[in-house]
């Protein structure tokens, strides 16, 4: 069984035509002159508003439990640990499942976890064990969320208004980020911790209305479409394969874990060292909020004048200037202006990290990718929590501010030298491999598949074509292929063997699907070698099993 070649093109070439450039996105807020993005954004912003409220009850009520610094960072690390550990398979389910019905399922589950917080708070039952069992199941749901959430964005906005729209939803959390806690603070001071997590329930309400209201285009299932397993196994090929992931989880996960410390801290910073209250604290959060919203409207100016690189490094320095500064315990009004400062350079940070993530990922593995970061991002988070409660009880708060202070500029400086990707690649699928010929019908789980696509290369263009070919290779690692390779032939050296391998066949047809044109102009740089009038020679041979013996009775 063959085709003429992957990548080459055939006698009746099979390509999609480019589409013509996307016309200029229409400024940072056109995204929300489209309804449906407008209504999720608006109803995601009260969500978020009361999440804000229920963490700073539940951060407030921990430290009246108990004084331990090691609680209050168990509190935190309960709420990212399940975002870790469950963020990739989230991110499968966002991309088999029908996002809208599944976020919905997930608001209801919050609701009710809040529900049960506010009942406890209410009763006087409330204790360090349930507090923090909780605040689990609620990162459970968050993590179920995170990646959806992101995944669902380029569904509602075109590509050129994609990072409008990330920076837009930056905005969203950092408006409620600036409201909740400052609300939630006066909540808790005025009314106690259970009027703050029904007014979270509540929240609830409003987000399941509007994803009720919207009506999204689900997708058509077909006989390719994956399942969560094979789904699962296919979003870790593709993490695993992409250096622009990598780069980008790198430099995010260094950022975060050195800047958590001030996330993880300050119930602590606010009682202990600046001598404020509950309301005092939602105060804080909420300059840090009203600084990340700040920052957010100062992005797109930014951007004109320093690279994506520019700003992480900058908003590392911010950030670790402010760590230290609270460190030495400064007037409360000043401690309101350190951390709307940091405020500001954690969102440049996040918004940059993320939608440069955003930019290089298609769609085809969007959610698992996306789930990859976020489980980089919260699992730099919860052991930040983690690692810094257990550093301040040794040393000390001040100590711990200044040195996380200090690793997040020595990180900084370090890996700024490792670049950013730029995220312009085009990734809509190409469409331009020939359908294999096949001389039966072949079933999709049969497998594994073995593809072999046979060069003709002019020896001394050996080294050049090895270097195309070794780019090419991470193409198909991350479409599908879990082991690649290329030989030559001892016999007659100007034969060149690529060959990779693909679990199924219904995997190898997925392929087809997900070559990107991106990829299709690094296949051309290796065609470009090749020899001859007719294109390279593919095979696909597929593993054959050995037929079951009858088994016969005695004669």
């Amino acid at each position: 069984m063959s085709d003429h070649t992957h990548g080459a093109p055939s006698a009746a070439p099979r390509a999609a035509p480019r589409a013509a450039p996307p016309p200029a996105a229409g400024g940072a807020f056109a995204p929300l002159r489209r309804p449906v993005f407008a209504v999720l954004w608006g109803a995601t912003v009260l969500g978020n508003t009361g999440s804000f409220m229920r963490d700073v009850a539940s951060a407030w009520i921990v430290t009246d439990l108990s004084a331990s610094p090691a609680a209050v960072g168990m509190v935190q690390a309960a709420a990212m640990l399940p975002v870790f550990l469950l963020a990739i398979p989230a991110g499968v389910l966002s991309d088999i499942l029908d996002r809208r019905r599944f976020l919905i399922g997930i608001q209801i589950g919050l609701g009710l976890v809040s529900a049960a917080l506010m009942l406890l708070s209410m009763s006087g039952l409330m204790t360090v064990s349930s507090l923090v069992a909780l605040t689990f199941l609620g990162g459970v749901g968050a993590a179920l969320m995170a990646p959806t959430w992101q995944s669902i964005v380029p569904e509602l906005v075109p590509r050129p208004e994609l990072k409008s729209a990330v920076a837009l939803n930056s905005l969203g959390i950092n408006i409620a980020r600036s409201i909740g806690p400052a609300v939630g603070g006066l909540l808790l001071a005025s009314f106690g911790a259970a009027v703050t997590y029904g007014a979270d329930v509540a929240s609830y309400v409003l987000v399941i209305a509007a994803l009720w209201w919207w009506r999204r285009d689900a997708g058509a299932q077909d006989e390719l479409s994956e399942r969560f397993t094979g789904a699962f196994r296919a979003g870790l090929r593709y993490a695993r394969a992409s250096r622009e992931l990598h780069v980008v989880l790198l430099r995010a996960v260094f950022f975060f874990f050195f800047a958590s410390a001030v996330w993880a801290l300050l119930p602590l910073v606010a009682r202990e060292l600046l001598k404020g209250d509950a309301a005092y604290y939602g105060v804080l959060l909420g300059s840090v909020g009203a600084g990340a919203i700040g920052g957010a409207l100062l992005l797109p100016r930014l951007r004109a004048f320093a690279t994506a690189d520019g700003l992480v490094l900058g908003a590392a320095f911010v950030t670790a200037a402010a760590t230290a500064s609270l460190a030495f315990a400064p007037p409360r009004w000043l401690a309101l202006v350190v951390l709307l400062a940091m405020g500001g350079a954690w969102i440049i940070a996040l918004t940059t990290l993320n939608a440069t993530a955003q930019s290089i990922l298609p769609n085809w593995v969007r959610g698992r990718a996306l789930a990859v970061y976020l489980t980089a991002f919260n699992g730099a988070m919860a052991c930040g929590s983690i690692s810094w409660g257990l550093v301040a009880q040794q040393i000390g708060l001040p100590g711990a501010l200044l040195v996380s202070g200090a690793g997040l500029v020595v990180a900084g400086l370090i890996l700024h030298r490792v670049k950013l990707p730029a995220g312009e690649a085009d990734l809509t699928p190409a469409m331009h491999w020939p359908e294999p010929l096949l001389a039966a019908p072949v079933e999709n789980d049969r497998g594994p598949v073995l593809i072999l696509i046979e060069y003709r290369i002019a020896p001394e263009d050996h080294p050049a074509f090895l270097d195309a070919l070794y780019r090419l290779s991470a193409a198909r690692r991350r479409d599908g292929a879990y082991n690649w390779g290329v030989t030559e032939d001892a016999a007659d050296p100007s034969l060149m063997v690529e060959w990779f391998m693909v679990e199924s066949w219904a995997e190898h047809l997925r392929q087809h699907r997900r070559v990107s044109h991106a990829d299709a102009d690094v296949q051309a740089g290796v065609l470009k070698f090749h020899q001859g009038d007719a294109p390279p020679h593919a095979r696909h041979l597929i593993g054959a099993e050995r037929p079951a013996r009858a088994t016969g009775g005695h004669a």
